[in-house]
């Protein structure tokens, strides 16, 4: 199975946007937090910053909107030409013609949900998103600790993309460390957003690459519950 490996780049250095971008060009996507200040405390970057990160960035942006009212907001990051565009079930109560009018654009479409969301009103929606985000911290802030308590929601997710045939990506964010992957791969995941475990290294290619290989290794080890 492949794995994706997508540094958040809210552990970059944001003066030196393009240096820090450059660091993690051997990852597959570059994961873009924005925030509002509203869904969540804290606020990083809009519409002009992520058009310039997608100008300098060697590779594709995935952007996890963690804001307000993402009908109004979210069709302008895929007219950005963003990779995949993934917006919170909390803030939207029109998940599925969202996700559709991202895909009418060209940006692939997630959903995320937070730690106490439950999942269940959307496994049968599988065909509507290209990727779920099932959310291993409380979206906010960077550097958090993993909270394994959700992993029973990527069994489910991985257990309705088997029945359905689908092969939506699942993708967890926060606290993903070389141990908490092996976790995370193990129950499903396979999409994988790691902040401080790239940028406090040395050297980013090679946690990129330990990350890669620890995933690859437990994800065949996969077991559903």
């Amino acid at each position: 199975m492949s794995v994706r490996i997508n540094p958040s780049i809210l552990s970059a250095d944001f003066v030196n946007m393009e240096r820090d971008l450059g660091v993690i060009a051997s990852a597959d996507y570059a994961h873009v937090d924005v925030m509002d200040n509203h869904f969540v405390p804290n606020l990083t970057f809009g519409p002009q910053m992520v058009r310039r990160i997608q100008d300098v960035s060697p590779i594709p942006l995935d952007i996890h909107l963690m804001i307000e009212n993402p009908e109004r907001w979210a069709p302008a990051y895929a007219e950005i030409g963003a990779f995949s565009v993934t917006f919170h079930a909390e803030s939207t109560s029109e998940p599925v013609a969202l996700a559709r009018r991202l895909r009418d654009i060209g940006a692939r479409a997630g959903l995320a949900v937070k730690p106490g969301t439950p999942i269940e009103p959307y496994l049968e929606l599988l065909d509507e998103f290209d990727q779920i985000l099932v959310m291993t911290v409380e979206p906010g802030f960077g550097g958090q600790s993993f909270i394994a308590d959700v992993m029973p929601k990527l069994d489910a997710l991985a257990a309705a993309n088997a029945r359905l045939g689908r092969d939506v990506w699942l993708q967890v964010d926060g606290g993903i460390t070389l141990d908490t992957i092996v976790i995370a791969a193990e129950h499903g995941a396979n999409t994988f957003v790691a902040g401080s475990s790239v940028y406090n290294t040395p050297d980013r290619d090679d946690a990129i690459l330990n990350l890669r290989h620890a995933a690859e290794k437990a994800s065949g080890h996969h077991h559903a519950g």
